[in-house]
Order: C-alpha cells, then sequence, then structure tokens
C-alpha cells in the first residue's frame, strides 16, 4: 500500500476506535476485541494478503485510543489458530483466562495477531474471553469474544482502507422490567401475559 495510504489507516482506526471507546465507557478494566484482516483493508480477499505495514499503522490508531482511555485490548487471531486472542499476560491472569500455546505469525494467525503479539510487553494466547466491545475490520467475526448481550454500534466511519468495519458494544441481560412478577400474590387473579 502507498505511504500516503497506510497514514490515513491509523488516522481511520483510531477515530472508530475513539468512538466505540466513548459509547461502550470503556476505561481501565474493559476489554476491547479487534478483528482485522489486514487482506481485506488491502482490497484483497481474506487471508491472502497479509501486510504487515497495515498491521503496523492499525496497532499505532488502535494504541493511541487505548493509552488515552486505559482499557485493555485483545488482537483476534485467524481461524488456523482457532480464533485465539492476544493478550498481555496480566489480562489473562486477570480475567482467568485459559492460555493456550502457539506464536501468531502472518500465515498462521494473521498479520494484525502477529503484529500485536510482537509490540505488546507480555502477549500470550487466550483461548476465548467475553470482551465489553469490539470492532471488526474485515469481516473476521469477533462475535464469538463478546459478552451477552452484544449491541450493534454503527461508527462514522464503515471502512478502513478497503474493507468493511463492523463494531458491537454490549449491555447487561436485561430481565425482568416493569412487568415482572417476583412472587405469586395470595388469592390473586391474574392473567397470564400472550406469546410474542
Amino acid at each position: 500500500m502507498e505511504r500516503e495510504k497506510l497514514g490515513t489507516l491509523r488516522t481511520q482506526v483510531a477515530t472508530i476506535a475513539e468512538e466505540v471507546a466513548a459509547a461502550a465507557h470503556l476505561g481501565p478494566g474493559k476489554l476491547l476485541v479487534i478483528g482485522a484482516s489486514t487482506s481485506e483493508v488491502a482490497g484483497k480477499r481474506i487471508g491472502t494478503s497479509g501486510a504487515e505495514d497495515i498491521a503496523a499503522e492499525l496497532w499505532a490508531g488502535i494504541e493511541q485510543v487505548r493509552a488515552k482511555y486505559g482499557f485493555d485490548v485483545a488482537f483476534q487471531c485467524c481461524e488456523h489458530l482457532n480464533r485465539a486472542l492476544v493478550v498481555e499476560r496480566a489480562v489473562l491472569e486477570r480475567l482467568s483466562l485459559t492460555e493456550v500455546a502457539a506464536v501468531p505469525v502472518p500465515k498462521a494467525g494473521g498479520s494484525m495477531a502477529a503484529a500485536a503479539y510482537r509490540r505488546l510487553s507480555a502477549p500470550c494466547l487466550a483461548e476465548t474471553l467475553e470482551a465489553h466491545a469490539g470492532i471488526d475490520i474485515g469481516e473476521t467475526l469477533i462475535g464469538m469474544h463478546l459478552r451477552r448481550v452484544a449491541v450493534p454500534f454503527r461508527p462514522s466511519l464503515r471502512q478502513v482502507g478497503q474493507a468493511r468495519v463492523t463494531a458491537a458494544t454490549t449491555r447487561p441481560k436485561l430481565i425482568g422490567g416493569e412487568r415482572a412478577v417476583y412472587t405469586l400474590p395470595p388469592d390473586s387473579d391474574f392473567t397470564l401475559c400472550d406469546e410474542e
């Protein structure tokens, strides 16, 4: 990718990460999952043209926002590593995540995961996790690593380079509500609600 276009990637991903961080109220103790296909960012088919220079720009944009808000980031590997996640060892231990053994490289793990692994201070792989929010660059399928309930988030930018971007925040499960009943009143005459 041309040098001037590489610089715009950092700005694009930082804009998206900033919007997601604000919407999801990300801060210390919160976790953002990133899935990114550098091939798709370059306009190629996922898994065919990994690019470390693109991964470096994406990393820089995400790191800029992470440093501002103080949240943690997990970078999803590709399907060759079962979509394991690159995280700091401190995150793995704090969340009691299951560690798996591999070192992501561009052809087995993906360029983004490989770049993250080389840049974190104490990198390791977690088998799975439940993040508070996520950004998916190039349709890498991060949904399996989001907390329930995922809420679609529409960032102002819908592409990074040539890759489509989807994002999500999460919220706690809503149970009960104004119609909820927690005990059956004695001798009451009540009507069952209709199935919706």
